[in-house]
C-alpha cells in the first residue's frame, strides 16, 4: 500500500511538472480585430451572434481572432491592419 501511494505522489509531482512546462511554452495571446474572414472568428461578432465562427463577412470589424501578443497591429488584410479595440 506503501509503494503504491509513493508511486501515485511520483506520477502527480511528474505531471504537474509538465504541465508547468507546457504552459510556459505557450505564447501570450491577445484579441485581434477586423482579421478573421467570414465563419471563422474566436468570438464577438456583433449583435445577434453567439460567438466563434459568426462574422458575416470578411474582417469584420467587430469580430476578433487570437493572435499572438504583440503581431495584432502588424497584421494586414484588405480593410487595412488588425485592431486591438473594436473597429467601426
Amino acid at each position: 500500500m506503501k509503494a503504491l501511494n509513493l508511486t501515485v505522489a511520483a506520477l502527480a509531482v511528474s505531471a504537474l511538472t509538465v504541465g508547468a512546462a507546457n504552459a510556459q511554452t505557450k505564447p501570450a495571446m491577445e484579441k485581434c480585430y477586423g482579421v478573421s474572414k467570414a465563419g471563422h472568428n474566436d468570438c464577438k461578432a456583433g449583435a445577434g451572434t453567439s460567438c466563434a465562427g459568426t462574422s458575416k463577412i470578411d474582417y469584420q470589424g467587430n469580430a476578433w481572432k487570437l493572435v499572438k501578443a504583440g503581431t495584432c497591429t502588424k497584421i494586414k488584410t484588405p480593410k487595412g491592419f488588425g485592431s486591438l479595440t473594436e473597429k467601426a
